[in-house]
């Protein structure tokens, strides 16, 4: 099989429309079609629910994403393995899901391109799903998460503790929950979820949910709005008058945990990057902090 029909055929999937997976791609629309369909026509099966403006992955279409994305992982990294080879150099694949990086990641892969010349990064956004997945398949190296999958295979340790502090902009008086003004709930994880949804109860409809402290932050500053953000990431902000931290309402404590594979053959250097990301305190990312 084609290897470009799998790639077409994730692109399409992602867009939701032939036009934008074409010019993505740089081919004709035309052509996009014709690969959607010989990739049909090989597994006999129909791919997308084709209506006007409307692109749906049919059942056999979500079947197939995971093995796809599965064949494009695999492929990437042995050319990465073996462009390399005949180099000192270490691959390494970290990923994280969204709040990580708000909170860690972007800091620390600083550190790592500062301190690790011999390492060779990649470095994503994904679903908890995906790192448990890609974990297990062994196509990435590295997780940082809230919740980390109780899987034998993988090894999990806890990689740093950091205070999730109630903030607004608002700077009236709050007292309990409902007087929280245009609360923005951030998704912090399944054990935040949890305390939240026990502790909160009371609260006003959210405004917005999101899964970003990025998206939050810049709305709460544009618009104005509450809600729970890490305390490194709030500092900068509470002492340039620009959020007020709501001492009324708890805090919670949230830990942040690095995943991978037992069997590993990067351990050496993932114990490394481990290390290096418990040496000091993260600080709120530059592209976070107030100018």
């Amino acid at each position: 099989m084609d290897i470009e029909l799998i790639k077409t055929f994730l692109e399409v999937k992602d867009c939701r429309h032939f036009g934008k997976a074409a010019e993505n791609l740089y081919l004709t629309q035309a052509a996009v079609s014709t690969r959607v369909r010989q990739l049909e026509k090989y597994f006999n099966v129909t791919l997308f629910q084709r209506t006007r403006n409307n692109i749906q992955l049919t059942p056999a279409g979500e079947k197939l994403v995971p093995y796809a994305e599965l064949m494009i992982n695999t492929l990437r990294m042995a050319k990465q393995d073996i462009a390399i080879s005949t180099e000192k150099v270490a691959h390494i694949y970290i990923a994280g899901t969204p709040n990580t990086w708000d909170v860690y990641i972007h800091d620390a892969i600083s550190k790592i391109y500062s301190n690790e010349p011999q390492i060779s990064l990649i470095a994503e956004i994904l679903s908890r799903e995906q790192l448990t997945r890609q974990l297990l398949e062994r196509t990435l190296d590295v997780a940082i998460l809230f919740d980390p999958p109780k899987v034998e295979e993988l090894k999990i340790e806890s990689l740093h503790m950091f205070n999730l502090i109630p903030v607004t902009t608002f700077n009236n008086k709050v007292t309990s929950p409902a007087d929280l003004q245009r609360y923005i709930m951030i998704d912090w994880g399944t054990s935040f979820t949890h305390w939240h949804a026990k502790e909160f109860s009371d609260i006003s409809i959210p405004a917005i949910r999101t899964s970003t402290a990025r998206i939050a932050l810049d709305l709460m500053l544009q618009c104005g709005g509450s809600a729970y953000l890490p305390d490194m990431l709030a500092k900068p902000f509470i002492e340039q008058g620009k959020l007020f931290k709501i001492n009324a309402l708890p805090i919670f404590k949230r830990e942040l945990f690095i995943a991978f594979h037992k069997e590993n053959e990067n351990e050496e250097r993932i114990i490394d990057i481990k290390n290096l990301l418990r040496k000091d305190e993260p600080e709120a990312p530059a592209i976070m902090s107030p100018q």
